[in-house]
């Protein structure tokens, strides 16, 4: 069995379709890569895949085999980026990233520690899209992210930092706008903007309040990112429910109102690989305790 194997699985699993995994993914010959699952399957002892009319989807022993084979991979790719930081690097360095926005309030405390306790050390960091930074995590790019617990992804360890409640955001000359807090029935009949799936844990939670609330509020637009939203908001006269740190990226137009009842709310977590062995991760872990409590202070 070789590397290939894996990713060869992976791309078909990812993609559901040996003919897109090929062309799009692996750029070789769709019978090639039929053989190399047949081998792959021969060499487990296990059926992996099942081919249908719908495409390819995985047997339960190709699911438990699909896990592991990305930890693996995820593995590789980590020694890769090791080897390669030593052999260019001529101090410890620590690769930090953000979800977007979330920044503001957290990278002033983690260079605070970091520069108390590794001043010697080069830093970089990274701002995007939640979705992005799990995967520069398992690709070893990444030391450390402040993201969204992104599901399937069995090779990184989540520590919460904070329950973002969602806030309900409107233009300052709304009518709702005179209220101290508003209720979801509230929203019937107005402009609704969403998330995106480019931030597919924050669509989650916004999806699901509505639809326990029984409220058929419809999406009219979606962003793809906090500028569209606000934007969208301000552009349409729509409202939209999102986690309440968008309000350090408010211009005078819009505001935001608290939510009745028990808000919804979504976790913002610390995550980093379960196979990053580097010292200086170690260190920053455990001084997470205090910097969570560095954080709630000032924004409490």
């Amino acid at each position: 069995m070789e590397l290939r194997h894996l990713r060869y699985l992976v791309a078909v699993a990812e993609e559901g379709s040996l003919t897109v995994a090929a062309k799009r993914r692996l750029h070789t010959a769709q019978p090639s890569l039929s053989r190399q699952m047949r081998d792959l399957e021969y060499e487990v002892g296990a059926q992996l895949l099942i081919r249908n009319v719908r495409g390819i989807e995985l047997t339960l022993a190709g699911q438990a085999f699909l896990d592991h084979a990305r930890l693996a991979l995820a593995q590789v790719d980590l020694a890769v980026a090791a080897a390669r930081k030593v052999a260019k690097a001529t101090k410890p360095s620590f690769a930090l990233g953000f979800l977007t926005g979330q920044e503001m309030d957290w990278l002033p405390e983690a260079m605070h520690i970091l520069r108390d306790e590794l001043p010697n050390i080069d830093i970089t960091v990274s701002s995007q899209f939640s979705p992005d930074l799990a995967e520069a995590l398992s690709r070893g790019r990444l030391d450390l992210a402040f993201l969204r617990p992104e599901p399937n992804r069995p090779d990184l360890e989540y520590k919460i930092v904070a329950r973002e409640p969602l806030v309900a955001v409107l233009p300052r000359d709304h009518s709702l706008a005179a209220r101290d807090a508003v209720g979801l029935r509230d929203l019937l009949g107005e402009t609704f903007i969403n998330v995106s799936n480019t931030a597919p844990a924050l669509r989650i939670v916004i999806d699901d309040y509505i639809a326990q609330s029984g409220i058929d509020i419809k999406t009219d637009h979606e962003a793809d990112n906090i500028s569209m939203a606000i934007s969208l908001i301000a552009s349409t006269r729509g409202v939209a429910l999102l986690p309440s740190y968008v309000q350090n990226f408010f211009p005078w137009s819009v505001i935001s109102r608290a939510i009745e009842g028990v808000p919804p709310t979504i976790d913002l977590v610390m995550g980093y690989s379960r196979v990053n062995t580097s010292a200086q991760l170690k260190l920053f872990l455990s001084k997470a305790d205090e910097l969570i409590a560095r954080v709630s202070a000032k924004t409490h």
